[in-house]
């Protein structure tokens, strides 16, 4: 644990997820490999899409609607939308076949390992103080078992623009009532968490697993202040 600045008494945390309180790499690779396996055998004519065409597709969908850059659901839905289209399924026929492959993400997305020690430290902090997710994805924490240690989950797209916006951070200090220089936010993007908390007036741990520092770290636009390896130091703050 590094400390940039003294900390302020903490009063409620917030939470990123993926990358933050399980790994989330290695749910998104399977994710994507058997969704494409379900996807071919049940649409068998997109066995014609390799993997440079649904990263197109997926392209042309975050540039062709400001929603789908700030909401990672609708931006699948609006890939899919293409890709059916491409090949010759439309109108109620397409929704039908979105709905369905939705089905399959959801289910897929959400086959996330938790590590014992993300479930001790949550308890532990969450007897002390209340706590907020706030994330730029679409994991449903009831499914995966972290419902219950957050009093409010705040999600990119139907709760405001996505991190490092501020939209959610500020909707979280209305929910929490308590002054944003009092939340301790924890993340692992030094972007989309460290600069949206530091943008928003609150305090940021920053959650580096990695062996590299932030030194070295070209996302770096403003400093944490305080960096984590583990989820059990925070417990330090309350």
């Amino acid at each position: 644990m590094r400390f940039f600045r003294s900390l302020d008494p903490v009063h409620a945390m917030t939470f990123d997820l993926d990358d933050t309180l399980y790994d989330n790499h290695p749910v998104i690779r399977r994710l994507e490999r058997d969704l494409r396996s379900w996807l071919i055998e049940a649409f068998p004519r997109l066995q014609q899409f390799t993997e440079d065409h649904w990263r197109a597709l997926k392209r042309e969908a975050l540039q062709s609607n400001e929603r789908c850059r700030n909401d990672v659901t609708f931006a699948r839905e609006t890939q899919l939308g293409y890709a059916f289209t491409r090949i010759g399924i439309i109108g109620d026929a397409q929704q039908q076949a979105i709905q369905d492959t939705m089905h399959q993400v959801t289910l897929l997305r959400n086959r996330v390992q938790i590590p014992e020690e993300t479930h001790s430290t949550l308890k532990a902090i969450v007897a002390k103080l209340p706590l907020v997710a706030i994330t730029n994805g679409n994991v449903d924490l009831e499914r995966i078992g972290l419902q219950g240690y957050f009093a409010h989950t705040l999600k990119a797209g139907p709760d405001g623009d996505a991190k490092p916006s501020t939209d959610m951070f500020l909707r979280a200090t209305k929910l929490l009532d308590t002054p944003a220089s009092s939340i301790l936010h924890v993340g692992d993007h030094l972007v989309s968490d460290v600069l949206g908390a530091k943008a928003a007036g609150f305090q940021a741990a920053w959650f580096n697993d990695t062996s590299k520092g932030i030194e070295s770290q070209v996302k770096t636009k403003v400093m944490p202040d305080v960096e984590i390896n583990r989820i059990e130091q925070l417990l330090h703050f309350i």
